[in-house]
């Protein structure tokens, strides 16, 4: 009896030290002290290179809120990769930013999350070729930047209710085609479908186009309705895929008919969320089609 008890506790022991676990840390990065979550599923030994997603946080949110927003990580138990949820830094109004909307700010958040890459490849078995990168609102800004200036290390990218200020569009110039993902909802009083003049922020079709054209892809896209299996939600979706880019690079947009500033699939909808796809689950497949060095023969 006490054999089988011993024995009970070693098995219960070795499943919690396997356990998917969240890991916070910290670096130093352009004189700031920045930290970060960290996802490990149980699936993961360190013993075979995984893919790495950095999920980030809109504006106003933070890293926290956006692991359980923007979820991934029963995706990540089953196929087995790590994720990153970093913390932008404080503006001048004490909410969390990413330095992406040209407003005369010093922080170097392109650098920071280079060196956080260079960071976790130091302590975990990362796959270099599987490194993804996606966001909520302000996190999907960022995204776009890390597509334009940190291509040799971004395999893919995934904005959803994001886009790009037009200075940084007419700017970005990245060293290969980078795969993009765009979630956008038409109701979006955020980050509005049609642009915001304003603030610069480019209209979503507008980007769409310049991505497609950066990539080399068919400006016709394969267009599919999003079966509306759930009719309560106040909203429908249709896909947008722009293929034959360079090096198999592609294009892909989710336009969510009368939805609102809400990542689809979302379990606890705030605003108007499309229930109709699951957008994680969709961001994961379309970045798993994906590797660096696959992309960079240009």
């Amino acid at each position: 009896m006490i054999r089988n008890i011993a024995t009970l506790f070693l098995l219960i022991l070795a499943n919690a030290l396997s356990a998917q676990t969240t890991i916070l840390g910290s670096i130093q990065s352009g004189g700031l002290t920045r930290d970060y979550r960290l996802y490990r599923p149980a699936a993961y030994t360190g013993n075979t290179p995984v893919p790495l997603i950095i999920n980030m946080h809109g504006y106003t949110s933070n890293n926290l809120e956006q692991e359980f927003y923007g979820d991934f990580r029963s995706i990540a138990d089953t196929a087995n990769f790590l994720i990153v949820h970093p913390n932008g830094t404080l503006d001048n109004q004490g909410n969390r930013f990413w330095n992406t909307f040209g407003t005369g700010s010093t922080v170097d958040d392109v650098a920071f999350i280079s060196d956080l890459l260079d960071a976790l490849q130091a302590t975990y078995n990362i796959d270099p070729q599987r490194i993804y990168s996606t966001g909520m609102s302000n996190g999907g800004f960022m995204s776009y930047s890390l597509a334009c200036e940190l291509s040799n290390k971004i395999a893919a990218i995934a904005s959803v209710t994001g886009s790009m200020i037009t200075a940084n569009l007419n700017a970005c110039n990245p060293q290969r085609p980078v795969p993009v993902m765009e979630i956008h909802g038409t109701a979006d009083n955020t980050v509005p479908y049609n642009g915001l003049a304003i603030q610069g922020f480019v209209a979503i079709p507008t980007l769409v186009d310049a991505w497609v054209e950066k990539n080399g892809c068919n400006p016709t896209p394969i267009f599919t309705p999003v079966p509306n299996i759930n009719t309560t939600d106040g909203c429908t979706a249709e896909h947008y895929l722009y293929t034959g880019g360079i090096n198999g690079s592609t294009v892909e947009h989710y336009k969510v008919i009368g939805g609102g500033h809400t990542w689809p699939g979302q379990l606890f909808p705030i605003g108007v969320t499309n229930l109709d796809f699951n957008a994680s689950q969709e961001i994961w497949r379309f970045f798993s089609q994906y590797r660096l060095d696959v992309l960079t023969d240009v």
